[in-house]
């Protein structure tokens, strides 16, 4: 299992702390892909976050590619997330300052990669801009901006990626195609994928469909 998540629950506020994550226990499987479906406030991203070590549980245990993440300082968790875990959001999340090329070398080089920006450029073109390779963020579409996102995330061959509503700020047609663009790369790299989504079309896309509500898996 990639992921092996049991009695996962996440408490938040002081004096009148919030229940956002109840009970939960998930598996995924290696190259599975999952939809994790809900509505708003349902708790989607909270989970994400414990998931990928941005956030660290109330209580219950966490297996994340072999690690125990309630064994890990944040430190810890930062290196083992390097390499190990890629994330698109729907906010792209690109560094302003930096070209197509550069954000992609950025966790390729965090990793410690010698040969970052071949490696960057190769996945650019991957995903259908080793045109766009000195081009600005702001020079970019929507579309473009999350493809070098998605370029980003899965650069490292990851084991694990995470996409959290990552059609969320594309118009329908956009949104299409860099799903399609995600699902590829995805089985390309043979990684597990476990998407955040209120859409229930995209959610069928996925090997499994599992669904959250209140804080709670259905």
């Amino acid at each position: 299992m990639v992921i092996a998540a049991r009695d996962v629950r996440l408490t938040l506020g002081g004096a009148e702390p919030v229940e956002i994550l109840r009970g939960v226990d998930l598996d995924v499987a290696a190259g599975e892909s999952v939809a994790l479906l809900g509505a708003s406030g349902s708790g989607k991203s909270s989970l994400m976050a414990v998931l990928s070590g941005l956030e660290r549980a109330t209580s219950g245990s966490v297996e994340v590619t072999g690690l125990d993440f309630a064994a890990l300082d944040e430190d810890s968790l930062a290196v083992a997330r390097r390499g190990r875990i890629g994330i698109v959001l729907q906010a792209f999340h690109l560094l302003p300052t930096m070209t197509a090329r550069e954000n992609v070398m950025v966790p390729l080089e965090l990793q410690g990669a010698v040969d970052a920006r071949t490696r960057a450029e190769a996945e650019l073109a991957a995903v259908g801009l080793g045109h766009r390779l000195g081009h600005y963020p702001a020079q970019l579409s929507g579309g473009e901006q999350q493809r070098v996102a998605i370029a980003r995330a899965l650069a490292p061959r990851p084991s694990l990626v995470f996409a959290d509503e990552p059609t969320g700020n594309l118009d329908a047609a956009t949104g299409a195609r860099v799903v399609d663009l995600l699902f590829e790369r995805r089985r390309a790299t043979d990684a597990s994928l476990v998407i955040i989504t209120h859409d229930p079309a995209l959610a069928r896309r996925c090997d499994r469909v599992v669904e959250l509500a209140d804080g709670r898996l259905r």
